[in-house]
């Protein structure tokens, strides 16, 4: 019975230690894709800690379960790994796992539902502002110009996306600056960021006193704008995407001293206008394949005690 408390503390040490080593690393605004891709698979990491103790404090309680998981396992295997001696605290720690897991697959499915509840709504409201003109089909555009006072841009994720701008945004934004917005938001919409920050959520929300599940969203909430800012300043130049954020958002009080719901925008600003150097390509592999290999260690710890038993 150690290998599920192995997993647990696994996952607990996991879920300490990452956060922290990623917020003081310099690198994750340099390569907003790679943290992107190094947080999912720290995340993965603990969740699949948490299923495999499940799983084997589940066959340690229960002989029924047992049979399932170690159905094929010659007895070797099932004695290496010493499911006789869970009790109590097995059934317990399983039935916990298992209500988290299913909190969490609640979760989910509320914030898809609510997602799609808001892009429902959001499509109506679209409808309504912008109707059809007399032998348009829907869906053939992409792109829909709605009349507003306020400058601004956003995608509508789903089965037929469309990239909204407003007139005022069009009045305000010239030229390259209107097509380096246009690729900032094509940006979320080639990459699904959308369904990242439902994941990250939707877990925030369900386990709010976990700390890196709260880390987790903040940071893809960060990470997938600065990812859009390079995509779009890769076409069009980092200062073009800086002055098309900053005409977007001068007259939101973003710039002032006092905090709004968009105070990471000055941070983005600073970041295209003053950029610093890129990783190189090794060391982007690098990280890409340690990040690669650290939900692979759950697996490792869960099958040493087989593969020592059938050495």
């Amino acid at each position: 019975m150690m290998v599920p408390a192995a997993l647990l503390l696994l996952g607990a040490l996991a879920a300490v230690v990452a956060p922290r080593l990623l917020a003081r690393a310099d690198w994750p605004d340099r390569e907003p894709v790679v943290a992107l891709w190094v947080w999912q698979c720290v995340v993965a990491a603990v969740l699949l800690c948490c299923a495999l103790s499940m799983t084997l404090s589940a066959a340690a309680a229960w002989v029924a379960v047992r049979g399932h998981v170690f159905a094929p396992a010659p007895h070797s295997v099932v004695n290496a790994y010493a499911l006789s001696t869970g009790g109590t605290w097995a059934a317990t720690t399983a039935v916990a796992l298992a209500c988290g897991g299913a909190w969490t697959a609640a979760m989910l499915v509320r914030e898809v539902l609510g997602a799609r509840a808001r892009l429902r709504h959001s499509r109506a409201e679209l409808r309504l502002r912008a109707p059809l003109l007399p032998g348009e089909e829907p869906g053939s555009d992409r792109l829909v110009v709605l009349e507003g006072e306020r400058p601004d841009a956003w995608f509508l994720p789903g089965p037929a996306p469309r990239l909204v701008i407003t007139t005022a945004a069009l009045r305000r934004l010239e030229g390259r600056r209107l097509d380096a917005v246009l690729a900032h938001e094509q940006g979320h919409a080639r990459a699904r960021h959308d369904w990242l920050l439902h994941c990250s959520v939707a877990l925030a929300v369900g386990f709010p006193q976990v700390p890196v599940f709260a880390a987790f969203r903040d940071e893809m909430h960060r990470l997938v704008e600065l990812a859009a800012d390079d995509m779009a300043s890769r076409r069009f130049g980092r200062l073009t995407i800086a002055l098309a954020l900053v005409e977007l958002n001068e007259d939101r009080g973003v710039f002032g001293p006092c905090p709004t719901p968009q105070a990471h925008l000055p941070a983005r600003v600073r970041r295209l206008l003053t950029p610093q150097d890129r990783l190189t390509p090794s060391r982007r592999l690098r990280l890409t394949a340690a990040a690669t290999l650290v939900p692979v260690v759950p697996l490792l710890v869960t099958f040493v005690p087989a593969l020592r038993a059938l050495g």
